[in-house]
């Protein structure tokens, strides 16, 4: 297994100072996760520095995680005292009940005012997890950059929608270091830390190994597989012959199968995938 992923460059602890010195400014928290792994792209460091604040989960990329684990993740969301929307932000999938959900929160805020202000709010989460694209959605316009690679979001940026409500921006922002491994690899197979760190080859063989556990029959149809092998290597190799990544001398391609691998279940080729089944309820319970 790939341990002790570290990245935390620079632009991090600006991004943490940033949320830090604007967040008496806003009213409530918009925190974007990945809807198929939503334990491990929660950071903590945005529970320690939210804290009380209130807070919408956004379940983004629900288009791509297990359909029967995505109501379950909200409800355990909201039962923990979250508000949450699973969404799909590239094609818009969920705005409208986010905007409602934000149009009951707005109405709060002034129930007793006299002078009726408009609800400001701040966009966080980890990087490559959704949050230009949402914010494009809500705001009708690219206003903020987007891509399939982290780090796109570099400073801080104040924008108003068509109803009148005020979002801050803010760049992805990972941990110093991820005390579970697993939550390192899950953040990787997502694409949230740059693959230009980590041993390709390596990382998708680790992922052929939890979907041949966990979605056997999504990974044998995508690839034309007889059945799965003994080994995480074996089934890659299995990959790699059925793909035709052979170099000269029947080498396998390693690198180029692992791409193919990656790309591929990123972009939900594969299927529909959660790397993180939900909590029983008697477990959920008892970790808080």
């Amino acid at each position: 297994m790939i341990e002790n992923i570290n990245w935390y460059p620079g632009h991090m602890k600006k991004t943490r100072e940033l949320i830090q010195a604007n967040l008496k400014l806003v009213d409530l928290v918009i925190e974007v996760i990945d809807a198929r792994i939503p334990l491990s792209s929660r950071n903590p460091i945005i529970d320690e520095l939210v804290q009380s604040k209130k807070r919408i989960i956004v379940l983004n990329k629900s288009d791509l995680s297990d359909g029967s684990e995505n109501e379950k993740w909200a409800e355990y969301f909201k039962a923990g005292g979250d508000l949450a929307v699973t969404m799909n932000c590239m094609s818009g999938g969920g705005v409208k009940q986010l905007y409602k959900v934000l149009e009951k929160e707005q109405e709060a805020k002034n129930a007793d005012r006299p002078v009726k202000k408009p609800l400001r709010m701040m966009i966080v989460g980890v990087p490559n997890v959704g949050k230009s694209s949402l914010i494009n959605r809500m705001t009708g316009k690219k206003s903020a950059q987007t891509g399939n690679r982290p780090g796109v979001t570099r400073g801080k940026q104040w924008l108003s929608l068509k109803n009148g409500m005020q979002l801050l921006d803010t760049p992805g922002i990972l941990w110093p270091k991820f005390e579970d491994p697993k939550a390192g690899l899950d953040l990787a197979f997502c694409g949230s830390i740059k693959d230009e760190i980590l041993d390709t080859a390596t990382l998708a063989m680790e992922l052929i190994g939890v979907l041949s556990e966990e979605y056997p029959k999504l990974l044998m149809e995508r690839y034309k597989l007889a059945e799965i092998s003994e080994t995480s290597l074996a089934t890659m190799e299995d990959i790699a012959v059925k793909r035709g990544f052979i170099l000269p001398g029947k080498r396998i391609d390693y690198e180029r199968c692992a791409k193919a691998v990656l790309d591929e279940f990123r972009g939900g080729k594969i299927g529909r995938i959660t790397l993180e089944r939900c909590m029983k309820p008697e477990r959920q319970g008892a970790d808080d």
